[in-house]
């Protein structure tokens, strides 16, 4: 089954509220962290910046491979997730429209046969390709919405 008009629309598009849910916080005040235990929203960046690769090399595995096995990812366990937090928010911003670029040419370039090819996920079971386009866009608005919560309790902290 080919990629619907909404799963298109999103990889396109909803990478880009970052920009909007951050605008007028300064990237200081982004890695805050409003409760001590958890991420604070630059980590959140940091992580959807950080995942995307690891999204894009599971659809190569995924197309090279017959239906291959995908642990859960775990942001704290990967090695290459603490260079991503010491990036700016310029750069992290440029890495994520960039690799997002890669994803969506990627996708557009597959028939539908490609895109029927399965991959097993540790937790959820064998997905369709374009079944993991979807866990990957959720997963994003996942953070996405973390994101805005915690810039909702950062702006509490600021002088108007």
């Amino acid at each position: 089954m080919p990629l619907s008009a909404s799963i298109l629309a999103r990889l396109r598009h909803q990478h880009e509220t970052i920009r909007e849910l951050t605008g007028n916080i300064s990237e200081q005040h982004l890695r805050q962290r409003v409760d001590p235990a958890k991420w604070s929203a630059f980590e959140n960046i940091a992580h959807l910046a950080c995942y995307q690769p690891v999204f894009l090399h599971r659809l190569g595995r995924i197309q090279d491979e017959n239906n291959p096995f995908f642990s859960r990812y775990v942001a704290d366990a990967d090695p290459e997730f603490p260079r991503y937090v010491q990036l700016t928010l310029s750069r992290l911003l440029g890495e994520i429209r960039t690799d997002r670029q890669a994803l969506i040419t990627l996708l557009e370039g597959m028939d539908e046969t490609k895109l029927c090819r399965t991959g097993k996920h540790a937790r959820y079971g064998q997905f369709e390709l374009s079944q993991w386009v979807e866990f990957f866009l959720l997963h994003e608005a996942h953070h996405l919405y973390t994101i805005f919560m915690l810039v909702c309790e950062l702006r509490k902290t600021l002088p108007e």
